[in-house]
């Protein structure tokens, strides 16, 4: 199965029919430049800057760059007494919504982040792991970990790439990978303990944060191009049919990141079970030139476009709602429009999007 050579994008109809942060990024990301003359983009970017999604979000950050009082949650979680999503997720739907990263909130969050980075040791940086971590010398290791690759991959996508600090940050955590990837454990990772699987104590997998800062550092990619190659052959393999978990000393963790071979699943037409993951995963093999190496992905991606009409919108057959995402990894980017009532609403954010792959593919566009 290939993938067409060509992508129409629907330019007009996505004017008319989509939100303003979809018609910001589809100006600044896809339409050749200078296509609408500079004072209707002044206005756009007004107009996406006031949505009432992306105001909703600036409202909700404290003054200390964080949202919902944790940094990995994404959705509500009882268990962890997470009760909104948190700063990773918010950051990144804030970029995903257009937001300027001159943003104040990206300055406020950005301190936050960096000071991460930097390996600061103070437990407040724990945050949601803070209380389990005081007993737990390897949870509190693990979150440091796992923050870490958030916070990287949010400055990545927030267009950070230039900072020395996010460069060095992202090459230490693909070394750790790397060491991964090149040892037996690549091949079986997942280890019976007990009546539990678990996920061996050695192994370091990648996970959506690591892939999502390859994928927004082109310069990292080409200085690490083995690594890529490693990664995305790993990443295109099946994953593991048993379910497993992460025993971190005593405490028992879902593997919500963490990835042991290829995420996506798909029905035998193309149909993928996670529209909006799958879509996110699509772009970020593309970012890395990759999408190629995953059957699965080429399958969902030929089948998306196929359910495109002859303007290049996006008209699956029964669209009565908007899709949902089951593992939610991907709500931070989908959807972007706030108003589904309508079909050509329900279409749009799809439509955007597989635009948008097609321009990073290096697809041939056709505008409409």
């Amino acid at each position: 199965m290939e993938l067409p050579s060509s992508h129409r994008v629907p330019a007009k109809w996505i004017a008319e029919h989509a939100c303003a942060p979809i018609r910001w990024r589809t100006v600044t990301e896809i339409l050749p430049k200078g296509s609408i003359p500079e004072p209707e983009l002044a206005a756009l970017r007004r107009e996406m800057v006031d949505y009432r999604l992306v105001k909703q979000i600036v409202k909700k950050q404290a003054a200390t760059g964080v949202w919902g009082r944790n940094m990995l949650g994404i959705a509500p979680s009882a268990a962890q007494d997470i009760k909104a999503v948190g700063t990773i997720a918010q950051y990144r739907r804030l970029r995903e919504l257009g937001l300027p990263e001159s943003d104040r909130a990206f300055r406020l969050a950005d301190r936050l982040l960096f000071r991460i980075l930097s390996k600061d040791e103070d437990p407040t940086l724990l945050f949601e792991y803070k209380k389990l971590a005081k007993t737990n010398a390897a949870l509190a290791l693990w979150a440091r970990n796992m923050i870490t690759q958030g916070a990287t991959a949010a400055l990545a996508e927030g267009g950070r790439k230039d900072d020395p600090r996010l460069r060095g940050a992202a090459h230490r955590i693909m070394s750790q990978v790397s060491q991964f990837l090149r040892s037996d454990l690549a091949d079986s990772p997942i280890v019976r303990k007990g009546s539990r699987n678990i996920l061996h104590p050695d192994a370091f997998p990648p996970t959506v944060f690591c892939v999502a800062a390859v994928a927004y550092l082109p310069a990292v990619q080409r200085e690490r191009a083995g690594f890529v190659e490693r990664l995305c052959a790993f990443l295109g393999k099946p994953g593991p049919k048993r379910t497993y978990t992460i025993q971190v000393g005593k405490k028992i963790i879902k593997p919500t990141f963490t990835l042991l071979g290829n995420p996506l699943h798909a029905d035998s037409s193309g149909r993928p079970k996670d529209l909006p993951f799958a879509l996110h995963w699509i772009e970020l093999l593309a970012r890395m030139g990759a999408v190629e190496t995953s059957p699965t992905a080429i399958r969902i991606l030929t089948r998306l476009f196929k359910d495109c009409d002859a303007q290049g919108v996006w008209s699956p057959k029964g669209l009565r709602s908007l899709p949902k995402s089951p593992s939610k990894l991907a709500d931070f980017a989908f959807p972007l429009e706030a108003d589904t009532r309508t079909a050509d609403r329900r279409k749009s954010d799809v439509t955007f999007r597989l635009a948008l792959i097609a321009k990073v593919q290096g697809l041939d566009l056709e505008f409409e």
